[in-house]
């Protein structure tokens, strides 16, 4: 899968903007504030429909403007535009003109895979936090989990509804309860398996590319949850046995909803144990398994989209990271300084240099940097 051609109207700083893109390396230099994640970030949108870095879609839309456009080639067998127009209402999107009328029968057509700083949340923050970073990887790949996740979410919030009814009106019957509770078990179960499983071959490679990366072995991606591995019956007695703390508290105490994820190096939580630099090593190792995960599962080569990756990171490790991405897949980085990565790495590379608004086009040659 490769983008070949990326246009944008009205998007954040850019009025208009139409980029030809390598089908390698497109490395993206400027300047803080100059728009180099911009780029990104629309690549991302146009993937998932949402973007990394805000929840308000007009914050994509230029000042004064009223809508803002990304459009973009796409060669996968065939070469297809895909399309999102964003105004303040809504979103509207096409694929080679046909509209396409629901956001979850398109996610996952592009299969993207982003490094950004936000990344480090899922080691530094909270288990919501880790579970929404988990929940867009995995909605990039596997559109059935998105779907699942989807409908657990509006049972769940029904489901908590009718307990905070049951705490006001003791005449409201529990028959209706237990037929939202067993389709949250239901739910549960199936995207449980989803995410062990993707934990699991995560775990296949991410050892691997960490040794690669910092010499250091024996990381791991822990999946944390009350009701992994359990069956139907098994749910049904937790769900029962929790039924008046549930009624007090007027939520559901058991799921998915409430899982973690935490990295682990020799057992040990890294944002106990590693540095910074080695934890966005820890991260970095985990998106080039999630390839392998794309390409096993999928029989795809994602576009792998690297925000602001050379900060922190000596330029031994840069080359160890870029050394081991796939030859076969189209990578775009941002970086404010180039100079650290090795000559050899950077052959036949597209540079973009982003200056006072305006973006310069090379074939990579040192002279321009």
């Amino acid at each position: 899968m490769k983008i070949t051609k990326l246009k944008l109207t009205n998007f954040r700083n850019y009025p208009k903007l139409e980029l030809d893109f390598s089908k390698s390396k497109n490395i993206i230099i400027g300047n803080n504030g100059s728009g180099k994640t911009n780029i990104i970030e629309s690549i991302f949108y146009l993937s998932l429909t949402k973007s990394f870095r805000t929840n308000t879609d007009t914050a994509l839309i230029k000042d004064d403007c009223d809508y803002a456009v990304i459009e973009a080639k796409i060669k996968d067998r065939i070469t297809n535009t895909y399309k999102i127009v964003i105004n303040k209402e809504n979103k509207r999107i096409t694929i080679d003109g046909t509209q396409i009328s629901k956001i979850g029968d398109y996610i996952s057509k592009i299969n993207t895979i982003l490094f950004s700083t936000e990344d480090m949340k899922l080691v530094k923050d909270n288990p919501s936090i880790h579970r929404k970073l988990i929940n867009m990887e995995l909605s990039s790949f596997d559109n059935e989990y998105l779907k699942l996740l989807s409908l657990y979410n509006r049972v769940l919030k029904q489901r908590n509804t009718y307990l905070k009814s049951m705490m006001t009106n003791s005449m409201i019957p529990k028959s209706y309860l237990d037929i939202l509770t067993n389709k949250l078990i239901d739910l549960n179960i199936q995207i449980s398996q989803k995410r062990a499983k993707f934990i699991e071959q995560i775990n296949t490679y991410l050892p691997y590319y960490f040794e690669k990366i910092t010499g250091k072995t024996l990381l791991k991606l822990k999946y944390i949850s009350n009701i992994k591995n359990l069956e139907t019956s098994e749910l049904q007695n937790l769900y029962d046995k929790s039924f008046q703390k549930d009624l007090n508290y007027g939520k559901t105490n058991h799921g998915i909803h409430l899982d973690d994820y935490a990295f682990e190096f020799n057992d040990k939580n890294i944002k106990d144990y590693l540095s910074e630099g080695e934890t966005k090593n820890a991260i970095i190792a985990m998106k080039l398994s999630e390839i392998e995960y794309c390409k096993v599962n999928l029989k795809k080569e994602p576009i792998l989209l690297l925000d602001d990756l050379f900060s922190e990171l000596d330029k031994t490790k840069i080359n160890n990271i870029l050394q081991y991405l796939d030859k076969d897949i189209q990578i775009f980085i941002t970086t404010t300084d180039i100079h650290k990565v090795s000559r050899s790495i950077l052959n036949n590379c597209n540079v973009y240099k982003i200056s006072k608004g305006k973006i310069k086009v090379t074939k990579y040659e040192w002279k321009y940097l």
